[in-house]
């Protein structure tokens, strides 16, 4: 998922099974940045680079070895920033069927019920801003 910071869902990707990992699903979308953005992602995307886009990671503390105060910092400031999108998925998590297990995999029908979710979301993030 690819969230702005007032919270509109840009991007949703297919689902995946649990067990993916998420650098996979972002090669396997072979998703690209077209402007220069700030892009905020969590340790799960190590590796991943853009030419375009500047991504922004926290810092991974090495075996044995603690962060300085600066990189601690910088890891707050990152997490306060990224809980904004946790927030957007609690908001889309309100409906049932997304927030319970699918069991009818039958016609990929779970990618639509996420994305009429989101579409949901972006429309009362509208209707918020319309007031």
């Amino acid at each position: 998922m690819v969230a702005t910071l007032n919270g509109e869902i840009l991007y949703l990707s297919p689902t995946y099974a649990g067990s993916v990992h998420d650098k996979t699903i972002c090669e396997q979308e072979q998703l690209t940045f077209t402007k220069q953005n700030m892009v905020m992602m969590d340790l799960g995307f190590m590796g991943l680079h853009s030419e375009k886009a500047h991504l922004i990671m926290p810092y991974k503390r090495k075996k044995n070895q603690e962060l300085c105060p600066e990189q601690e910092t910088f890891n707050r400031w990152v997490s306060k920033v990224r809980v904004k999108v946790e927030h957007i998925i609690a908001h889309i998590k309100i409906f049932r069927k997304v927030k319970e297990k699918y069991r009818g995999r039958l016609f990929a029908r779970e990618d639509r019920i996420m994305a009429v979710a989101c579409a949901l979301h972006n429309l009362k993030l509208k209707a918020k801003w319309a007031i």
